[in-house]
């Protein structure tokens, strides 16, 4: 590899390199750290946030609650950007204004697209508070062809959900399958963008979501070993 030092390279590569060689996989920085490395770069944090473009997993106390506000984690390195041809951005990852934030945001209802909680609405007995961020989802279109959408999902989600990937297709496949009474309760249920959820169906939900330690010992309460 070559130097992260090397005032010839861009300042991404600059920050991919120092991330490999100085920080190490795993390991916290600071953003003072990343500023005194180059000193006088402008925009030197911007450019480090593009390296998630590439793969690369930098996480913030937004993805780490492990992190302190002025903490960042290098979870692991994407492509090698300082590569010839490596650098280039990919389709569909276009940084992602304030507006257009906005826009998904409110789009998806200021809920969080994969569990359905709400931002400042506290997690099911914990005291932590939901915050929403966007995320970039992989979607299997009718046709096959795949494409990256933007989702609101809490951070929760975000993190153990990385690698989801939507499947349209599938859904409306399944949609056309139900018969005449059902397809009437779904669009209720789509017009509506929401559903209350019986109490069976909940305990249902609430037992997928236990750990297989304790998924065991529930499955012993019902008597089935």
């Amino acid at each position: 590899m070559p130097s992260w030092q090397d005032a010839g390279l861009g300042t991404m590569k600059r920050v991919a390199l120092w991330l490999v060689s100085v920080v190490g996989e795993g390991n916290t920085f600071t953003k003072e750290e990343l500023r005194a490395a180059f000193p006088g770069v402008s925009q030197v944090d911007r450019r480090m946030r593009d390296l998630r473009d590439f793969g690369w997993r930098i996480d913030t106390n937004r993805e780490d609650a492990g992190l302190d506000s002025h903490e960042q984690r290098f979870v692991k390195p994407g492509d090698p950007v300082w590569e010839p041809g490596r650098a280039t951005r990919k389709t569909g990852t276009v940084a992602i204004g304030a507006a257009r934030r906005r826009e998904v945001l409110a789009g998806d209802g200021y809920m969080c697209r994969s569990c359905g909680i709400t931002p400042g609405e506290t997690y099911a007995d914990t005291y932590a508070a939901a915050q929403l961020d966007i995320a970039r989802r992989e979607v299997v279109k009718a046709d096959g062809t795949k494409a990256t959408e933007l989702v609101t999902e809490c951070k929760r989600c975000r993190v153990g959900g990385s690698s989801l990937a939507a499947d349209l297709g599938k859904v409306l496949t399944a949609a056309a399958a139900l018969d005449s009474a059902e397809r009437s309760v779904l669009s209720d249920w789509v017009a509506a963008d929401r559903r209350e959820f019986s109490r069976l169906e909940q305990v249902w939900s609430d037992y997928r979501s236990l750990p297989e330690e304790s998924r065991a010992q529930f499955r012993a309460e019902l008597g089935l070993g």
